[in-house]
């Protein structure tokens, strides 16, 4: 893992702008979050987080492509806009998959205790946060009856 330039906050708001769960967020709630974001890069190759260890954030890819895996088995794959970890960070629980880079790639991490602040700031971000991750569940227990 390595950081490379530092980002403006207008670069990390622009980038979070992009993806689902932040679009909505009021402008000084979006600025807040990306004063706490983190531009952190991963080789091809490296695992970005990995099953059963605790999660203590969210990540947003803003470049590069990721594969989901769990228990071995590619589960889905991540690109630009697509976040991840956001299951450890609501229920403080090890992660459930491993997320590894497929090709060099570049996330903004958001720390644990500064998504709930977004979440508890704006209700709007919180429910597009259920959708997801109701979906993603939807999805998964689609693929098991397959």
């Amino acid at each position: 893992m390595s950081t490379t330039m530092a980002l403006s906050r207008e670069e990390k708001a622009d980038m979070l702008r992009r993806v689902d769960l932040f679009a909505a967020l009021p402008e000084d709630v979006l600025a807040a979050a990306a004063d706490h974001a983190v531009q952190v890069e991963f080789q091809a190759g490296r695992a970005i987080v990995r099953q059963g260890e605790v999660g203590t954030g969210l990540f947003v890819l803003t470049a590069g492509r990721a594969r989901v895996i769990r228990d071995g088995e590619q589960i889905a794959e991540l690109g630009p806009g697509d976040f991840f970890g956001e299951l450890s960070v609501i229920d403080q629980e090890p992660r459930i998959a491993q997320v590894v880079a497929e090709e060099p790639v570049t996330c903004l991490a958001l720390a644990s205790w500064d998504f709930e602040k977004i979440l508890t700031e704006a209700p709007s971000a919180a429910l597009t946060l259920l959708r997801t991750v109701t979906r993603r569940l939807r999805a998964t227990g689609e693929q098991h009856h397959h």
